[in-house]
């Protein structure tokens, strides 16, 4: 930030904002020069040349980014092909699959409900979710072969909304696609008839991979926490977030499935298949589809991964968060909800060998070792998606990031810490 200043004095300025303008926030949508919020338009450029030459390399065939700063919009294009073959540009109001992105909005749907007094962190998942009770841990001799013990402890809502919970991901481990296949439990992009409570009541119902708040395993957790909003909402996850996130924060190209009206501007998946040549990737099965938002039954709201947005939308979402809770004249959380939401949730747990950074309720956070590593700062949140889509908020800067593409698999090894880069270099005050 520009100007140091107290905490306290930081809440008096606050405060006294609100009481004298009570259209604070309320303005959605403010693009400005950035030389106005200490960014130099020129270094910001730099975005241009980054995502251009990834583009040549044929790792993504374009993305969309967005920068933002102090609530100012100062950065927001649309660079390269929707389509390649077609020969379609691409454009900021084009709509992309969010996939793992949906967490931090699910974790924020779910903190709501913990405002309102409907559970306590601590609280075993059984208390709302009965199929978890007696949970049991899968021991593994190998990867196809297992025993199984009583948990030593219950799984909490803090350990589903920390993925420390056991639960993880069968595509990317074997030992869960061990438990997990012979229970057509889908791990993602689901386009059979089939509703999120009747696979999660079976998820409960199996071993987890270790024992609770023992170890960090990313999967699907915020699935769980997903259907555990509407237990408690007694909503569906949708209409729960379009009614309490979506509408009062102006994100309406935000949903998990695309009525016909929107479906054009959904953003294809591209594949790096073969060396240096990207093609559309229409990977599908009987009941799960990368065309998911358009195709199917739509009725599989997945809070690990179903949500479809733009850039402009999300930033909204993000936007909130570094408000302390508020955008658009609408208090979605507590100041003292994000800062719970982003402080370090699992102690000495690591996210991945050697990271030195920690996991929130919902978000990877920053830590002093972290900042010290690379150029973002302390505190600095973020998460990103399977599509290849990240964002980060960033308290002490003030900014706001937001980078979209699709491409699955991958070659574009490094973007999203280039981007990271160009976008913090760019800051001059």
């Amino acid at each position: 930030m520009r100007n140091y200043i107290t905490k306290h004095t930081l809440r008096l300025l606050v405060v006294t904002a609100l009481f004298f303008n009570t259209h604070l926030f309320a303005q959605s949508l403010v693009e400005t020069p950035a030389e106005n919020v200490g960014i130099s338009t020129d270094r910001l450029q730099r975005i241009d040349g980054l995502i251009n030459d990834y583009i040549s390399d044929n790792k993504i065939p374009g993305a969309v980014a967005l920068v933002a700063r102090e609530g100012k919009i100062v950065y927001h294009k649309a660079i390269g092909k929707k389509h390649i073959e077609n020969k379609v540009d691409l454009k900021t109001s084009d709509i992309f699959r969010l996939a793992s992105m949906t967490k931090c909005v699910t974790s924020v749907a779910l903190m709501m409900l913990y405002e309102e007094g409907k559970f306590l962190l601590d609280d075993p998942v059984s208390q709302y979710i009965p199929e978890f009770k007696n949970a049991k841990v899968a021991i593994f001799s190998n990867d196809s072969t297992y025993e199984v013990v009583p948990a030593n402890t219950p799984v909490t809502i803090r350990h589903i909304l920390t993925h420390t919970s056991g639960i993880g991901y069968g595509a990317f481990s074997p030992r869960a696609a061990v438990l997990y296949t012979p229970k057509q439990i889908p791990d993602a992009f689901v386009t059979a008839d089939i509703k999120i409570g009747e696979k999660m009541k079976i998820l409960a119902q199996q071993p987890l991979l270790h024992h609770p708040g023992e170890k960090w395993t990313y999967g699907l957790s915020t699935d769980m926490v997903g259907y555990l909003v509407e237990v408690l909402s007694g909503e569906s996850l949708s209409d729960f977030m379009d009614k309490r996130i979506f509408k009062p924060l102006g994100m309406s190209d935000t949903q998990f499935y695309l009525p016909d009206a929107k479906k054009d501007r959904l953003v294809p998946v591209y594949g790096a298949i073969e060396d240096n040549k990207l093609t559309i990737n229409n990977n599908e099965t009987e009941t799960q589809s990368f065309n998911f938002p358009i195709k199917g039954a739509k009725a599989y709201y997945s809070g690990g991964s179903g949500l479809t947005s733009t850039a402009e939308d999300y930033f909204k979402f993000a936007q909130m968060l570094l408000n302390r809770g508020i955008y658009n004249n609408q208090r979605i959380l507590s100041p003292l909800t994000i800062e719970l939401m982003t402080s370090n949730q699992i102690g000495s747990l690591t996210t991945s060998p050697g990271n030195p950074n920690y996991f929130g309720l919902g978000f990877s956070v920053i830590s002093q070792k972290g900042a010290a590593e690379s150029l973002a700062s302390e505190g600095r949140y973020n998460w990103s998606g399977f599509f290849n889509t990240v964002y980060w908020v960033d308290p002490k800067e003030e900014i706001v990031a937001v980078l979209l593409t699709q491409v699955v698999p991958s070659k574009s090894y490094g973007l999203f810490e280039k981007f990271q880069n160009v976008v913090n270099q760019a800051v001059i005050e």
